[in-house]
């Protein structure tokens, strides 16, 4: 069995590439093939949001810099902020040391969240409750014509 290329990555001189369709052949996605992003906002650091993507939302992704992921609910590709107006641009795209987890530096256009806060991590676990830590930006009838 040949080593992943992620793991040759591991004691590789800084700058050192490795071909992308190689790297893509090897990440570990699930059994339904998705692999799981984490969108940050790329100026300010904040984690926005995890999502799930397929090779063909990764591939869109990097072909048209507009985020896509894969809606398990809706069973098809979807498009940060198709609906929404809420668009995430990419600005780079990582993958962890496993090959099993993308982190996507966005540029957020909007909240990120269908509540609509910035982040979809507002809520904070706090001894023995969950404290809610951000007020919605714009309410979420608004972004979805509700």
């Amino acid at each position: 069995m040949t080593e992943s290329p992620i793991r040759e990555n591991e004691r590789a001189a800084l700058g050192a590439r490795l071909p992308w369709e190689r790297v893509r052949a090897t990440l570990k996605l699930d059994a339904n093939g998705l692999i799981p992003a984490i969108a940050q906002q790329h100026d300010t650091g904040e984690v926005l949001m995890m999502a799930w993507m397929n090779l063909d939302a990764i591939d869109e992704t990097l072909a048209t810099g507009r985020v896509c992921y894969w809606s398990r609910s809706r069973a098809r590709l979807w498009r940060k902020g198709e609906s929404s107006g809420q668009v995430q641009s990419l600005c780079e795209m990582r993958l962890d040391c496993d090959g099993d987890t993308l982190l996507l530096l966005v540029d957020q256009t909007g909240p990120a969240c269908h509540t609509g806060r910035a982040s979809c991590f507002y809520n904070r676990v706090d001894g023995d409750g969950v404290e809610v830590i951000s007020e919605p930006l714009v309410d979420p009838d608004e972004l979805y014509g509700s």
